[in-house]
């Protein structure tokens, strides 16, 4: 016992000595650090974002859906919230440098059995939100082959490739990923940039109106249903410090790429939304949405740009989203990793492998959980290939929806979490003004996440009175209640574990150490 003791104490040493972060487990669950800065974490980020998949598709649906003209004055009311609520979270993540960074977080601040909880409901959510966009992804390659190469494949096939292919690639160095990430991801930018310009230069009937960033085109039933749509736009900015272990300095490169990202996702998505309604005329963008649905912005490039130039577009939406799906891969792995090193999930999970220092357990989870659920939708999938029911309406929107649930709810707790991190420890003065911003935050948060469960039949394209309504965002309530149990076991029956909640990180027991 006092030799492994000690062989852990010296592994331990040596790791700080080196200047990089390590567990107090020792370097096998520990997540390589120095790996990423802030260019490869930006883009790491930035790639869940998906542009291209938001402005072709989630754009388009909301203006169909909802009604709601004034789709960029909403990008930028949700940008404010996302900016108040990242001075908190920012500021924490200075304090905190954990893989499982929500519940981490959140832990510190409101105790163990909360923490485990978030945790729970993280490890689901992104899940979700990662699994859903499979069924997309296999759709749109299908009808790719089908158009340009006279093939004809039902969607689950290129489906489960990607998931044999993203779980491979999760088993790489995360600086890998971010090179795949960051070439897939400023293709797709640059591409929307030049539609954007190319609509401002040659606008729709109604000329260069400013008519969409009106407050008054928000008035109306549908405009909370439509800040659940736009809010799932913005996710991934919030993963920065998931990757904290395996950055040099995650004290100043998670809070600058947080808000790198949100400011530069408010701004790119309002800009690209109102360069839809100057390209149809803000009084026809609705019409024109629910006419072509997600293929607006292919048929306003094709009257533009050309043919070939809507062709590229077409084959970066998939690369786009493919990038997402490696993006959500990573930061499954990575909580799950977090959680098998502090008691949550077996063991096994808090271990990296040993060629690349990547959660490798973790990854295989992910994959196994894809594996599973495309197949389970494969085999109930009964209707023609080319049929975008069950890929599209049910396995993305259902994942999709489900997945921005958990994270506003995260989002929510985290930055109430703020606020009692810093007055337990005192600092309520020193930070007046992001404990203020956090609980103001916070309430905004509740609030959308109010509109999304009572709204989510809208979301989801189901009836009020079909019982999906309350299934789906119940998987999200079920994960809360598991994880508060398990939270609550662990304080009965193992206190150090629960006491290690959000705390595996070195960090943490230097930190200890000092104030001892």
């Amino acid at each position: 016992m006092t030799t492994g003791s000690s062989s852990t104490s010296r592994s331990t040493t040596r790791s700080a000595a080196d200047g990089g972060i390590s567990t107090f487990k020792g370097q096998e669950r520990a997540l390589r650090a120095d790996r990423l800065g802030t260019g490869g974490l930006l883009l790491s980020v930035l790639a869940a974002t998906a542009p291209l998949m938001v402005v072709a598709g989630v754009m388009p649906t909301t203006f169909a859906v909802m009604g709601i003209v004034g789709q960029p004055l909403l990008f930028v009311v949700l940008g404010v919230v996302l900016i108040l609520f990242s001075l908190g979270y920012a500021e924490m993540s200075r304090h905190v440098h954990n893989a499982g960074a929500f519940y981490a977080y959140i832990s510190r601040g409101l105790g163990g059995t909360a923490g485990a909880s978030a945790a729970l409901v993280a490890l689901v959510a992104y899940n979700a939100l990662q699994v859903g966009i499979y069924g997309i992804f296999g759709f749109e390659v299908s009808g790719l082959l089908a158009t340009y190469a006279g093939v004809e494949v039902a969607w689950w096939i290129p489906a489960l490739a990607a998931v044999l292919a993203v779980g491979a690639l999760g088993w790489l160095k995360i600086d890998v990923n971010a090179r795949v990430l960051g070439v897939l991801l400023l293709i797709e930018v640059v591409l929307v940039v030049v539609f954007d310009i190319a609509a401002v230069a040659d606008p729709g009937p109604q000329g260069l109106s400013l008519h969409a960033f009106n407050p008054e085109t928000l008035s109306g039933a549908g405009v909370g249903t439509a800040l659940c749509f736009c809010i799932a736009a913005f996710l991934g900015f919030e993963q920065a410090p998931v990757y904290a272990e395996e950055t040099s300095r995650p004290h100043v490169l998670v809070p600058r790429v947080m808000f790198l990202a949100v400011g530069g996702v408010a701004v790119f998505f309002a800009l690209s939304s109102w360069a839809l309604t100057v390209a149809t005329g803000p009084d026809h963008v609705v019409g024109a949405a629910r006419e072509h649905s997600a293929g607006l912005l292919f048929h306003l490039t094709e009257s533009r740009l050309g043919a070939t130039f809507t062709d590229a577009l077409h084959i970066l939406f998939v690369t786009g989203m493919f990038a997402a799906l490696l993006s959500f891969h990573n930061v499954v792995a990575r909580y799950a990793f977090a959680m098998g090193r502090e008691g949550l999930l077996p063991a096994a999970f808090g271990r990296t492998s040993g060629t690349s220092g990547a959660p490798g357990t973790g990854s295989l989870l992910q994959t196994a959980v894809s594996a599973l659920v495309v197949t389970g939708f494969a085999v109930a999938d009964d209707r023609p290939v080319g049929d975008p029911t069950q890929p599209v309406l049910h396995l993305f929107t259902w994942g999709g929806n489900i997945g921005a649930l958990g994270v506003i709810v995260l989002m929510a707790a985290a930055s109430f979490s703020v606020v009692a991190f810093f007055v337990r420890r005192g600092a309520a003065g020193a930070q007046g003004v992001r404990l203020v911003t956090s609980a103001v935050a916070g309430v905004a948060l509740l609030v959308i996440a109010g509109f999304t469960v009572r709204d989510f039949d809208v979301l989801v394209g189901s009836g009020p009175d079909s019982p999906l309504s309350r299934l789906l965002p119940g998987i999200i309530g079920l994960a809360v209640v598991g994880g508060l149990v398990q939270g609550l076991i662990l304080r009965a029956r193992a206190p150090e574990r629960h006491a290690r909640i959000g705390q595996g990180n070195e960090a943490f027991q230097l930190d200890k150490a000092a104030s001892s």
